[in-house]
């Protein structure tokens, strides 16, 4: 889990690279295609073609588009926002992931759950600063949708985990991702820079390591134990912020992001602590 943080905070690193260059769709085309040869292999030589074909496609259409709204918008935050600040926003996932499960797949949420969910929301709005004078910006918006995209998507892979396998969930996303943007990117495209044909290979490597990795975390361990492991990306993202771009988080972005982050690791401790209870 560990080495999936860092080589996803790798690769949004290229991806903020290529940002001021390329359109936000164009950067998803390009996440998608510069990891699918690789991620393929990986798939082929796991789990073998006929997993992929037996699968339930209107759920993977919908995780596709998912895919592209929540890159082209992470993407366009990435343009003006340092790392940092994209993922303390970012953040926020998880707590909606707990909301919508509870609302749509109908899990049980207590009363604590929902404080500490809202609790969450109020440091996304230390993060925004909304009186004006802050980061409420699209760019900072455009991260909120993002992480939207991917609680629903999270809620659409527990329906499709009960029948499908992960390497089909894997290949599809990532294949619809790379068809789906290079379609709606393809008027506005951009030649790629020489420059960047080395990001390009980064992109890949690192999307690709990043995902077998995370596959394999979530495959041997509770998800609940080794999730916290997810919020050591703030520490990629301050890391990478003052080595590429020379900028550093203020206090109150960092005050929003303790509250957001103690919001997630409460519910990921009575989460576990329920299971716990459950299967003793």
């Amino acid at each position: 889990m560990l080495l999936a943080v860092a080589t996803f905070s790798l690769m949004d690193a290229c991806l903020k690279v290529l940002t001021p260059h390329y359109a936000p769709m164009q950067v998803a085309a390009l996440r998608g295609m510069s990891s699918w040869p690789l991620v393929t292999a990986w798939v082929l030589y796991d789990g073998g073609a006929r997993a992929l074909l037996r699968v339930r496609w209107t759920l993977h259409l919908l995780r596709g588009v998912l895919s592209i709204i929540m890159l082209a918008s992470f993407a366009y935050a990435l343009r003006t926002l340092p790392l940092a600040e994209t993922y303390t926003l970012f953040f926020i996932a998880p707590l909606l992931i707990t909301a919508l499960a509870a609302l749509v797949l109908h899990e049980r949420v207590d009363w604590r759950g929902w404080t500490a969910i809202i609790a969450g929301f109020g440091g996304t709005l230390i993060v925004l600063r909304p009186t004006g004078a802050g980061m409420l910006t699209l760019a900072g918006l455009a991260v909120l949708v993002s992480a939207t995209g991917y609680a629903i998507s999270a809620i659409a892979v527990r329906v499709i985990g009960r029948s499908d396998s992960t390497q089909a969930m894997v290949f599809w996303m990532l294949t619809m991702t790379s068809v789906f943007a290079l379609a709606l990117s393809f008027r506005e495209w951009t030649p790629i820079h020489s420059e960047h044909w080395l990001v390009l290979i980064g992109l890949g490597v690192f999307g690709a390591v990043g995902q077998y990795a995370i596959t394999d975390a979530f495959r041997n361990a509770a998800a609940s134990r080794i999730a916290p492991l997810e919020y050591t990306a703030l520490i990629w993202g301050i890391a990478l912020d003052y080595a590429l771009w020379h900028t550093l988080p203020d206090a109150l972005t960092l005050s929003g992001a303790a509250v957001i982050i103690a919001a997630g690791l409460y519910l990921i401790r009575r989460e576990r602590t329920h299971v716990e209870a459950e299967h003793p």
